[in-house]
């Protein structure tokens, strides 16, 4: 694997500030100094398992979302900066002083339900997921960050939450064809392929969402979903035949489609 000369530095860096317990900025007020033997050992092992494709995240177990510092491995996806736009709009939609309940599905490292726990101190958070290794991690981590007034379930989405209703129901769900190239690629090689592709044409899980979400969802309550790029669309018309109101999608920072959102009416 090849990176970028810049990225291959910067995450260089990343490396040897975690091994070293150091800010990245000591590492340029320090880059005569000479490393021990036991520490460049273990600094061109990990060099080595980048170079052989393994995800820095994985190999430094965790990644940082976000304000929070979160726990991640190969049971998990690997949280990305475009899901912190999810959390944006949703922070947008909570009030700081009353009390809102929200549905994290699909919730992988735990990264949505956490950031806006932790924004949000009179929400009451629920998060599920499938797979109880990823629960696992998202209950270890909300433990880490002192956020374990949040509820994790283990539910195939909406299955164990049964007569609930919610202000706000966000999700990252898996919306990659099952044969899209990018899963033999990069980072996504290593990261659970349940959590990344969804059916021939990558919406599987996002129809299923749509189409039960208005009976989880509180009188104009919102429903957020990550997708792909080029699936704005396709979801948007997924919300407006499902009943929604207001739908529309919001671009990320590259300025691509991102998030589409709607309200479900009162």
């Amino acid at each position: 694997m090849e990176l970028a000369r810049d990225d291959g530095r910067t995450e260089a860096e990343l490396l040897l500030a975690q091994l070293l317990q150091c800010p990245r900025a000591w590492l340029v007020a320090h880059d005569h100094d000479v490393l021990e033997i036991e520490a460049r050992t273990k600094f061109f092992a990990w060099v080595d398992r980048r170079c052989r494709g393994e995800p820095v995240a994985h190999i430094l177990g965790r990644r940082g979302f976000w304000t929070l510092d979160l726990v991640v491995t190969s049971d998990t996806l690997i949280p990305r900066p475009e899901t912190e736009r999810l959390v944006e709009l949703a922070l947008d939609q909570l009030p700081m002083i009353h009390p809102a309940r929200v549905l994290d599905l699909g919730t992988g490292t735990g990264a949505i339900a956490l950031a806006i726990a932790s924004e949000r101190a009179h929400a009451v958070v629920t998060a599920v997921d499938a797979d109880a290794r990823a629960l696992a991690i998202a209950r270890k981590n909300a433990a880490r960050l002192g956020l374990e007034r949040v509820r994790f379930l283990r539910s195939d989405w909406f299955s164990a939450i049964a007569g609930e209703t919610f202000n706000l129901i966000a999700t990252n769900p898996p919306y990659l064809a099952e044969d899209d190239t990018h899963l033999a690629e990069g980072d996504l090689r290593f990261e659970p392929r349940h959590a990344l592709a969804s059916g021939p044409d990558g919406l599987d899980a996002i129809r299923s969402i749509v189409a039960t979400a208005p009976f989880h969802l509180s009188a104009n309550g919102a429903l957020l979903i990550e997708h792909g790029w080029a699936q704005g669309d396709a979801v948007r018309t997924f919300m407006t035949t499902a009943g929604f109101a207001e739908v529309g999608t919001a671009t990320d920072l590259e300025g691509r489609e991102r998030v589409t959102t709607g309200c479900w009416p009162g």
